[in-house]
């Protein structure tokens, strides 16, 4: 009996001592178990026009770190590429939004085309790994996927261009499977201005504001990566459901125009919306974006010192870059706009949005997807709990697109918006 009551007494003792303490590493690792990385942006579908102009047969996605062209050294075409379902799942990645981007160069009707024809690679390479990923269209779709251990497949449109300004392909693309559609690219579209074109329109127009509309009405997510602060604020006027950045940092940390400046934070915050953190080494380090501008510059005054000398100017530029080495990105660094955003928006609001296969590389110890639990990692150390650092992976996005859906069930009696179209004889 003496025997028992020691037993007992030891127990009660090691119960009531201090819990040992997990490391950061361990925090992240039970952070992504329990609720796998969400991405909100990955550039492979452009991956595979660009290298095999889609054509996929031959194409293994289980691997794709040897797809570097040794001849094409110092080009996009020279690295391999940043994602394939090995480092997808060594990154805790559970649900991608696979951009179908297409270049805002083009026409708008030829990005039409291109844009429908990324919708179907990319639904060609998920279906080629049925063990691997699964098709997304729903909140619903991800959350299964996600149990079954697969990489839940959404797409999203990079640019308003994608649509040729009409409601009626919007709609269209909708029904192809994109989910979200960011309002512009690189440049200004007709009907709404980007953060890195000269200002044309002062934000949304008339039309722009009937597309944010429109999109909440079927229940695709308004993208404001890319705008301006201007078409920010206007599509937030509009906007009835959650907003996303898809792949955006905070302008307070990195002065880049792709980033969201506080008072826009405070307002997505407000909405409900969501703002994921992207690994673009210029939008995460402002010392790498600064020297980025001194490359232009020393590049502009090589030319005019060396005018009718294009290899002379090449040589002064590739010298000035030798006494002045690219700055790295770091994952402290992208941390910090985590914090930041926390801050002035809130836990509820961040995600993540890595842009792997649209970049050179991520910030060093993320260079491509395997490197998100460096990143959360980096997080519990800076005392992130477990619950929060699953809202960031995401919980937040589910929640997101969850709200999306319901706005859109409430509306669902709701008449389409119909606006003009051209006829043949305004062509």
């Amino acid at each position: 009996m003496r025997r028992l009551i020691v037993l007992a007494s030891a127990v009660c003792m090691a119960m009531a001592g201090p819990v040992a303490a997990r490391t950061p590493e361990q925090v992240a690792e039970a952070a992504l178990q329990a609720a796998p990385v969400w991405d909100g942006h990955n550039d492979t579908p452009i991956q595979l026009r660009g290298r095999f102009g889609n054509v996929i047969a031959g194409f293994d996605f289980s691997d794709t770190t040897d797809t570097g062209n040794a001849e094409a050294e110092g080009t996009w075409m020279g690295r391999a590429m940043h994602t394939d379902l090995t480092r997808l799942r060594k990154g805790h990645v559970g649900a991608q939004f696979w951009s179908v981007y297409v270049t805002a160069e083009l026409p708008e009707p030829e990005a039409v085309q291109a844009t429908i024809e990324q919708i179907d690679v990319t639904r060609r390479l998920v279906a080629r790994y049925p063990g691997d990923m699964a098709l997304a269209l729903t909140a619903d779709d991800v959350a299964k996927a996600m149990r079954k251990g697969r990489i839940a497949s959404l797409m999203g449109m990079e640019g308003g261009h994608s649509i040729g300004s009409s409601l009626g392909v919007l709609r269209q693309m909708y029904a192809l499977g994109a989910r979200y559609m960011t309002l512009t690219h690189s440049k200004n579209t007709p009907w709404g201005d980007s953060a890195t074109d000269k200002p044309e329109h002062g934000g949304l127009t008339d039309f722009g504001r009937q597309v944010v509309r429109e999109m909440n009405r079927i229940g695709m997510l308004v993208d404001l990566s890319h705008v301006s602060e201007a078409t920010m604020n206007d599509a937030l006027d509009v906007a009835q459901a959650p907003v996303i950045f898809s792949h955006s940092g905070a302008r307070a940390v990195d002065g880049h125009p792709r980033n969201v400046p506080d008072a826009v934070l405070r307002r997505v915050a407000e909405n409900g919306g969501i703002v994921m953190v992207v690994g673009y080494p210029s939008f995460v380090s402002e010392e790498r974006r600064q020297w980025g501008a001194a490359v232009d510059a020393e590049t502009a005054r090589a030319g005019a010192l060396f005018p009718g000398d294009p290899d002379a100017a090449k040589r002064h530029v590739e010298d000035w870059k030798l006494a002045n080495p690219e700055p790295h990105a770091t994952v402290a660094q992208m941390a910090d706009h985590i914090d930041h955003i926390r801050q002035v928006a809130g836990i509820d609001h961040i995600g993540i949005g890595g842009d792997y296969d649209g970049m050179a590389t991520g910030p060093d110890g993320m260079e491509d997807v395997s490197g998100y639990p460096a990143l959360f990692a980096e997080l519990a150390r800076r005392g992130y709990s477990q619950a929060d650092l699953e809202k960031i992976a995401s919980r937040n996005m589910m929640r997101v697109l969850r709200a999306a859906e319901a706005y859109a069930r409430a509306h669902a009696g709701d008449p389409p918006i119909e606006t003009p179209v051209r006829s043949a004889e305004d062509s």
